[in-house]
């Protein structure tokens, strides 16, 4: 299997929104219940570091960075997202994706990136912490879906290259 990461244009939305909703099915990917609309999604996520994973023209994951803060003095800090389609789950393409958007997001200025995982995602923690992510700590009860509170594991990345 050949694998392309290749920025996230909006002509992929429909793939991206399918993969986004198989995320939400899971109930252990993201607080949301429903996928936003193309101007919700593009509104919330920045617009660089967009990134697609494509096998055989097929877009099979995705992974973007949105703002942790609006104050200017955390412009270096983005919180990370990556998701990736039943089908090719535990083929290493998240692994892909995230390693190149640490690389991109180095290139635009990041020097830190994080991300909030729900605990009993442990795939997804794994992947992070393989990838140079460390447990800053768990948050208790962050968030309730469905009636059900969660955990979630909040993790970062420093970057090594910015000072």
């Amino acid at each position: 299997m050949k694998i392309v990461v290749r920025p996230l244009l909006k002509s992929d939305w429909d793939s991206v929104s399918k993969i986004y909703k198989e995320g939400i099915a899971t109930g252990i990917a993201t607080f949301e219940t429903e996928c936003l609309n193309w101007e919700q999604w593009d509104a919330k996520y920045l617009s660089n570091c967009r990134i697609v994973a494509v096998n055989k023209d097929i877009v099979v994951g995705f992974g973007v960075l949105a703002p942790a803060s609006k104050r200017i003095v955390y412009r270096g800090v983005a919180e990370v997202s990556v998701y990736v389609s039943d089908d090719f789950r535990g083929k290493h393409i998240g692994e892909t994706l995230l390693r190149q958007l640490i690389e991109d997001s180095e290139k635009d200025g990041f020097w830190t990136l994080q991300a909030g995982i729900f605990s009993e995602n442990k795939a997804s923690i794994n992947l992070h912490l393989k990838s140079g992510f460390r447990v800053v700590g768990i948050r208790k009860k962050i968030g309730r879906l469905n009636g059900k509170w969660y955990d979630n594991h909040f993790l970062e990345r420093r970057s090594d290259c910015i000072n």
